[in-house]
């Protein structure tokens, strides 16, 4: 670890040279005896702060912010009644002047010297937060070293997007406690800044010199205008060769495919990734982001081609991780981005234990229901469940040799003829391709492959991000669709579709 920062000294690096103005009064104590009041004056002393909380407003590169800064010199960082009147009365500041909160925690938790009047004010605290958020307001949080106990557990876990200390002590119970309750000391390496990020419970571990670029890029995201921007020209539709079913398969599996991380290199003019579940896990098949296209912000939501290795397929913890892009989607008011390009979900023990079909149902549900803007993209291979989780939207657009199946056409193969031989018969037979399901209303634009994403990586996402942006900026004018609306796509002409039968 680095030599901890004072709370003024995180105020100086982040925010603009001369911008910061406290919120703070002097704070209103009561019921404090003399050895307490005796501890107050000397942290004072220490510190040269008057709680363990500053709180003001101040310029991060030119945007107002409001910020909570935890002070470790006084007390420990701890948080009795005067520091909660604090926390409160500034987040609920922010939220009357519609500024985004950036936090910045470290403290030990509840101050011991006042007790249980001192350790329900967390309820007081996470109000105040969650009617912040609730406001469709940015939450931002740093957590720095050490943070644990009341506090982790109350304003340091609420962030939209939070980030960590490199090396930072993190936890619920302190190491010390622990020891002292249990008689030996606390497994190493668990309640570390790394290893949150590694379970998908921090999104990035970031050195306080790097704090204020993280912030800025995640805020011209959070912030971007939704309403009236600038109109953007219709991408030209371009003639789509008629090629085979089987051909667009094979295609979509060509190793060299573009996925999600070249789409965003290329086509994205701002990404700040995202990890996790926040609660614990993570799968590397899902990519979550805040993003824009253009000028056009999204919470982006891709299943990674790179992530989803032989061994380790996308698993349930991806969809709930996809959950989280959706509550963040609706709570700060931003348009959905879904990518499909899975070979299929997890089949396996653990999957099950894991509850894949629940999550396959929440996403769907979640999605059809959605109170923000949705847009689908399908950019390569889309089988089962897995794909159709992030399917429904108000708007879904495909790559050409973009395809949709129950099952990889050859394990339809193997149901309906018990071989794998007619696989090709039977990714014409079930109307896979991204062509199909244009025509059966299903997809609302095909983006044009020429002749194939692999060989014009750069150009290809670059095509696609356009239509992106395109379709975002009007989604972004029209408002969100309802579930009647969304689902209305997949109803399609009536009739059989000719498959063969089983024999």
């Amino acid at each position: 670890m680095s030599e901890r920062l004072s709370a003024r000294g995180l105020i100086h690096l982040v925010l603009d040279p001369g911008s910061w103005q406290s919120w703070d009064a002097p704070p209103v104590r009561t019921e404090v005896g003399p050895e307490y009041a005796e501890e107050l004056r000397r942290a004072a002393e220490r510190s040269s702060a008057d709680e363990s909380v500053l709180t003001g407003e101040g310029l991060m590169r030119g945007r107002r912010v409001a910020v909570l800064v935890g002070e470790f010199g006084f007390l420990g960082g701890s948080i009795g009644r005067a520091a909660a009147d604090r926390l409160v009365a500034a987040v609920e500041r922010a939220t009357r002047e519609r500024l985004p909160l950036l936090a910045a925690p470290v403290s030990g938790g509840t101050r011991m010297q006042e007790g249980t009047p001192a350790f329900v004010q967390m309820v007081r605290i996470t109000a105040a937060v969650t009617a912040h958020r609730r406001a469709g307001l940015p939450y931002l949080v740093y957590l720095r070293h050490p943070t644990t106990g009341g506090v982790m557990a109350s304003w340091g876990s609420l962030g939209h997007v939070t980030v960590a200390e490199p090396g930072a002590l993190l936890g619920f119970l302190g190491p010390r406690v622990y020891e002292a309750l249990y008689g030996e000391p606390f497994p190493p390496g668990i309640q570390t800044a790394e290893n949150l990020y590694a379970r998908g419970i921090v999104d990035a571990v970031v050195a306080p010199a790097d704090i204020a670029s993280i912030l800025d890029r995640a805020l011209r995201v959070l912030l971007a205008p939704r309403h009236s921007l600038p109109p953007v020209d219709t991408p030209p539709e371009e003639p789509v060769p008629d090629v085979d079913a089987w051909e667009a398969v094979l295609r979509s599996r060509r190793p060299d495919r573009p996925g999600v991380r070249r789409l965003l290199k290329y086509a994205a003019s701002d990404v700040v990734p995202l990890n996790g579940t926040g609660q614990g896990e993570t799968d590397p098949g899902l990519m979550m982001a805040l993003a824009r296209f253009g000028q056009a912000p999204c919470v982006f939501l891709g299943q990674c081609r790179r992530g989803q290795a032989v061994g380790e397929p996308l698993g349930p913890q991806a969809l709930r991780v996809a959950r989280r892009g959706m509550r963040l989607a609706r709570e700060l008011g931003l348009p959905l981005v879904t990518v499909i390009d899975t070979q299929g979900a997890a089949l396996s023990p653990e999957a099950e234990n894991g509850g894949l079909a629940g999550e396959i149902a929440r996403c769907l549900a979640d999605l059809v229901t959605l109170e923000a803007p949705t847009l689908c993209l399908m950019l390569g291979e889309g089988n089962g469940g897995g794909a159709l989780a992030l399917l429904p939207a108000d708007r879904v657009v495909a790559a050409q040799h973009a395809w949709l199946s129950p099952l990889p056409p050859e394990g339809a193969s193997a149901i309906v003829h018990r071989d794998t031989a007619h696989a090709p018969e039977m990714a014409r037979a079930q109307h896979v391709r991204a062509l199909d399901l244009a025509a059966r209303g299903v997809v609302d634009r095909v983006v044009a492959e020429r002749p194939d994403a692999a060989d014009e990586p750069e150009a290809f996402c670059r095509r696609t991000g356009a239509v992106l942006e395109h379709e975002l900026t009007a989604l972004l004018a029209a408002g969100p669709g309802t579930a009647e609306t969304r689902s209305r796509r997949f109803a399609g002409p009536t009739g059989g579709l000719g498959l063969t039968t089983a024999k």
